[in-house]
Protein backbone atom coordinates (compact mmCIF):
# COMPACT_ATOMS: atom_id res chain seq x y z
CA UNK A 1 0.00 0.00 0.00
CA UNK A 2 1.33 3.44 -1.60
CA UNK A 3 0.51 6.44 1.20
CA UNK A 4 0.42 9.73 -0.72
CA UNK A 5 0.04 13.06 0.44
CA UNK A 6 -1.04 16.38 -1.97
CA UNK A 7 -0.92 19.70 -1.33
CA UNK A 8 -4.01 21.16 -3.15
CA UNK A 9 -3.63 24.49 -5.29
CA UNK A 10 -6.93 26.87 -4.99
CA UNK A 11 -9.23 25.35 -2.99
CA UNK A 12 -9.67 25.41 1.08
CA UNK A 13 -8.41 22.19 1.90
CA UNK A 14 -4.74 22.46 2.45
CA UNK A 15 -4.17 18.51 2.15
CA UNK A 16 -5.20 15.33 0.87
CA UNK A 17 -4.07 12.01 2.45
CA UNK A 18 -5.20 8.80 0.65
CA UNK A 19 -3.48 5.15 0.57
CA UNK A 20 -3.46 3.43 -3.03
CA UNK A 21 -3.55 -0.37 -3.25
CA UNK A 22 -3.66 -2.20 -6.33
CA UNK A 23 -5.39 0.81 -7.99
CA UNK A 24 -8.18 1.14 -4.88
CA UNK A 25 -8.27 4.14 -3.03
CA UNK A 26 -8.43 3.70 0.95
CA UNK A 27 -8.01 6.46 3.43
CA UNK A 28 -9.03 9.20 1.87
CA UNK A 29 -8.69 12.56 4.41
CA UNK A 30 -9.05 15.96 3.30
CA UNK A 31 -7.82 18.44 5.85
CA UNK A 32 -9.70 21.91 5.88
CA UNK A 33 -12.24 22.62 3.77
CA UNK A 34 -15.66 21.74 3.81
CA UNK A 35 -14.89 19.04 6.77
CA UNK A 36 -18.61 17.07 6.32
CA UNK A 37 -18.94 17.41 2.50
CA UNK A 38 -14.99 15.79 2.36
CA UNK A 39 -15.40 13.64 4.68
CA UNK A 40 -18.49 11.74 2.40
CA UNK A 41 -16.19 11.78 0.00
CA UNK A 42 -13.97 9.94 1.52
CA UNK A 43 -16.69 6.87 2.41
CA UNK A 44 -17.76 6.93 -0.83
CA UNK A 45 -14.95 6.26 -2.32
CA UNK A 46 -13.41 3.61 -0.31
CA UNK A 47 -12.37 0.74 -2.19
CA UNK A 48 -12.97 2.36 -5.45
CA UNK A 49 -11.11 2.36 -8.36
CA UNK A 50 -9.05 5.35 -8.41
CA UNK A 51 -9.15 6.23 -11.89
CA UNK A 52 -12.89 5.68 -12.09
CA UNK A 53 -12.90 8.29 -9.48
CA UNK A 54 -10.74 10.41 -10.87
CA UNK A 55 -12.82 10.88 -13.86
CA UNK A 56 -15.86 11.20 -11.89
CA UNK A 57 -14.26 14.27 -9.68
CA UNK A 58 -12.51 15.94 -12.59
CA UNK A 59 -13.69 19.22 -13.46
CA UNK A 60 -16.15 19.90 -10.48
CA UNK A 61 -15.57 24.01 -9.71
CA UNK A 62 -16.32 25.55 -6.58
CA UNK A 63 -17.23 29.17 -6.32
CA UNK A 64 -16.63 29.65 -10.04
CA UNK A 65 -12.63 28.91 -8.76
CA UNK A 66 -11.66 26.53 -11.56
CA UNK A 67 -11.31 23.87 -9.29
CA UNK A 68 -12.25 22.37 -6.17
CA UNK A 69 -11.04 19.94 -3.70
CA UNK A 70 -12.97 16.88 -5.50
CA UNK A 71 -11.21 18.31 -8.58
CA UNK A 72 -8.14 18.72 -6.67
CA UNK A 73 -7.76 15.00 -5.55
CA UNK A 74 -8.66 14.27 -8.87
CA UNK A 75 -5.45 16.03 -10.03
CA UNK A 76 -3.92 14.02 -6.95
CA UNK A 77 -4.84 10.71 -8.43
CA UNK A 78 -4.11 11.30 -11.84
CA UNK A 79 -0.24 12.54 -10.73
CA UNK A 80 0.12 8.95 -8.66
CA UNK A 81 -2.13 6.32 -10.18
Amino acid sequence: MEHITFKPKGVCSVQIDFDLEDGKLHNVKFTGGCNGNLKAIGRLVEGKDAKEIADILRGNDCKMRGTSCADQFAKAIDQYA
